[in-house]
């Protein structure tokens, strides 16, 4: 019986869970705006962000980007401010078998090296920062 209704409360749940998939972390994680020119730069640091490693973006000054992951290229038309958001701080509540690192998530993580144990990747400002750039990346129309 008890499988029975752990199975119906998850049916119940998946939809709920996926709202708030689709919806994103609306609330900032900073009372100061994201700068999108510091989120570039962020961006495009092999020793901060790492996000090279697996996306390309446009930034041609950078070369060997990844290949892995989306393109960021027209990131700020595809999601929302709030999805962008999510996809920082914890990729995995999105995909479970997500590569890209959690941003902003300190707890549930396996194999952290002690002085990184406790400590995020990238600061709260940080997140708005890379945030406020990829909305900037809108995909041009003919």
């Amino acid at each position: 019986m008890n499988r029975k209704r752990a199975s119906l409360a998850l049916l119940l749940l998946a939809p709920l869970a996926a709202a708030a998939r689709e919806e994103g972390l609306p609330e900032p994680l900073t009372a100061t705006p994201g700068d999108a020119v510091r989120g570039r730069a962020i961006v495009a640091d092999r020793q901060r962000g790492l996000c090279l490693l697996c996306h390309t973006a446009p930034i041609p000054e950078e070369r060997f980007q990844g290949n892995l992951a989306p393109d960021l290229a027209g990131a700020g038309s595809r999601w929302t401010e709030a999805q962008l958001r999510l996809r920082l701080v914890d990729s995995r509540r999105l995909n479970p078998d997500s590569l890209m690192p959690s941003y902003y998530r300190t707890e549930g993580l396996h194999r952290v090296a002690p002085a990184f144990a406790g400590r995020t990747v990238l600061s709260a400002q940080e997140i708005e920062d890379v945030v406020a750039y990829l909305l900037t990346l809108k995909e041009e129309r003919p």
